[in-house]
């Protein structure tokens, strides 16, 4: 389905947001839940490039302004061409809303021809889209039906998951076509390409006695940590996200490793570190700490025989060879491949005649289906 999604993007929209993503010197990304950490996962890569770009957040402690409309005047002085890009399925979340309404403010009153803005989502008539339009460009995604905005979480929190997966899909290729001086051409080449190749790594890893005794804590009575550094840490905001609605219901909690309110683990809790060297220090720490009171860790790394990959009672292996500054595809692949825990623990749980609430149900079947 993701695939589909992607292909059937329309070249002509994409087009005028990819040569916008290519020529801006600063991005600075919006959204909210998963959606943020989407694009936060695929920009990082564009930040890394040997030509990079700045890329910053509202919530980075070196943002400019307490709001978009703050930081505008501040970004104009030091950058020659900005982006304000949104990713948004809903295309109503406030945040991202805010973000956009207020460089519009800015715009309108000093006409600058500095900024623009570009928005994926699934709702090209949403009031978000309505904005971006006005000031640059919006690219229809399906994958999301009709719900709330992703940022009412107390009703049906944030269970969406096409969307999600597929915009970040689709910004990772961006970002490789980018680095490789391609056209929009070849963003659709490189989705091509890589959906195969993600197909055998998803059939080979979750089929893996190391992903199924993983389903098997998660089922348990257990808390679950999750955690990695820069990147990485977006990735398991991601997965955690959605794992946190089954496991509250179960009674259980989920935690991101050293987050503040992370407390201490017990014997027969989870750990799941991500870290493509495997030899991230604190990562690794974490891994032996974890350990040493009782817990079993799970790691996903991209080196073979790193200290974490070794340390680690679990592991999945995704080996990558890149050079310095080309964009790293183990970011993505980590995501789709976690994005099947949440899945299969549903279906596992549902064979136990376990009753769970409606609204993880429905996200369930909106999957799988």
């Amino acid at each position: 389905m993701i695939r589909d999604n992607l292909v059937n993007v329309k070249k002509e929209s994409l087009l005028p947001l990819y040569d916008d993503l290519r020529s801006a010197d600063c991005i600075v990304c919006g959204g909210s839940g998963r959606s943020l950490h989407s694009l936060n996962v695929a920009m990082s890569q564009i930040a890394t490039m040997k030509d990079s770009k700045v890329v910053i957040t509202r919530e980075d402690v070196g943002f400019p302004g307490r709001g978009m409309y703050d930081a505008a005047s501040e970004l104009e002085k030091r950058y020659r061409k900005i982006l304000l890009l949104i990713n948004s399925g809903s295309g109503e979340s406030e945040d991202p809303k805010d973000l956009a309404e207020n460089l519009e403010s800015y715009l309108e009153e000093t006409a600058s021809e500095k900024f623009s803005m570009g928005l994926i989502t699934s709702n090209p008539d949403s009031s978000i889209a309505q904005i971006v339009r006005r000031h640059g460009h919006v690219v229809k995604l399906s994958g999301r039906g009709r719900q709330l905005p992703s940022d009412v979480y107390s009703e049906v929190g944030i269970m969406g998951d096409v969307f999600e997966l597929g915009s970040l899909f689709l910004l990772q290729m961006m970002t490789e076509a980018i680095f490789e001086g391609g056209s929009v051409e070849k963003v659709f080449e490189l989705i091509k390409e890589e959906s195969s190749i993600l197909g055998d790594i998803i059939d080979t890893h979750v089929n893996s006695e190391a992903y199924k005794v993983s389903i098997d804590f998660l089922e348990r009575r257990s808390d679950v940590f999750l955690g990695g550094r820069g990147t990485a840490e977006e990735v398991a905001k991601m997965t955690a996200i959605r794992l946190f609605h089954i496991k509250k219901f179960l009674g259980d909690n989920v935690y991101i490793a050293r987050g503040v309110n992370t407390p201490r683990p017990r014997a027969g809790d989870l750990e799941i570190l991500i870290s493509y060297s495997g030899e991230t220090k604190p990562v690794v720490n974490w891994g032996n700490i974890f350990k040493n009171l009782g817990g079993t860790v799970l790691s996903i790394t991209g080196n073979k025989d790193s200290p974490l990959e070794k340390n680690s009672d679990l592991k999945l292996l995704l080996e990558e060879r890149v050079k310095p500054g080309r964009p790293r595809r183990f970011y993505v692949r980590t995501a789709f491949l976690l994005s099947h825990l949440p899945i299969l623990l549903t279906e596992r749980l549902s064979q136990k005649g376990l009753k769970l609430p409606e609204y993880i149900i429905k996200w369930y079947h909106s999957v799988i289906e």
